[in-house]
């Protein structure tokens, strides 16, 4: 099953993002019931694995996390493939995804060594866009470079995603709330 580990976004900072995508005339808006702060990607994963980190995860004790908005970027080089909303990197983010890469490698699971750069997606590109698509999304993003927000993320959750051909459905398999 393919998964991945990330934390829920409340109901503010979704319309907060919702709003900042209205400019975007380019590529495809990701749906906010998608929207979320990815800290561990686990590729497919047998159940058996899911279910030990499951009882990792559920161990964890950590305080809510402050996520700070600040700007959009996107990802991809000179063609870009994603947009995002970029989340300043703060030591209780990093220790937080530590601990979830911690019980990642506990129940099995071997985890590329990455940089850490969070962010929200918003938007995606098809492979190919012309000089026309290239223009707006460089508009866009000059117009939409002061967007600022702060929220605090109170859950993390395991979900499956489910590729489609309109885009990545994802599913909760099971949440954690972030009180200790």
């Amino acid at each position: 099953m393919r998964a991945f580990v990330g934390l829920l976004l409340p109901d503010a900072a979704l319309d907060a993002l919702e709003r900042v995508q209205e400019g975007l005339t380019a590529g495809r808006h990701v749906p906010a019931e998608n929207m979320h702060l990815t800290l561990a990607f686990l590729d497919d994963q047998p159940e058996a694995v899911l279910q030990r980190l499951h009882q990792d995860l559920a161990e964890i004790s950590a305080p809510p996390v402050r996520l700070s908005f600040h700007g959009l970027d996107t990802f991809g080089g000179k063609l870009p493939r994603v947009l995002a909303a970029q989340v300043q990197k703060t030591p209780e983010l990093t220790r937080l995804r530590d601990r979830v890469r911690t019980a990642c490698r506990s129940a099995g699971i071997e985890l590329p060594r990455e940089r850490f750069r969070p962010h929200v997606t918003l938007g995606r590109f098809p492979r190919h866009l012309d000089a026309g698509q290239v223009d707006r999304v460089a508009r866009y993003l000059a117009a939409a470079s002061g967007f600022r927000f702060a929220c605090d993320a109170e859950r993390l959750a395991l979900f499956q995603s489910t590729l489609a051909p309109r885009g990545a459905r994802y599913d909760i398999l099971a949440e954690y709330s972030l009180s200790g």
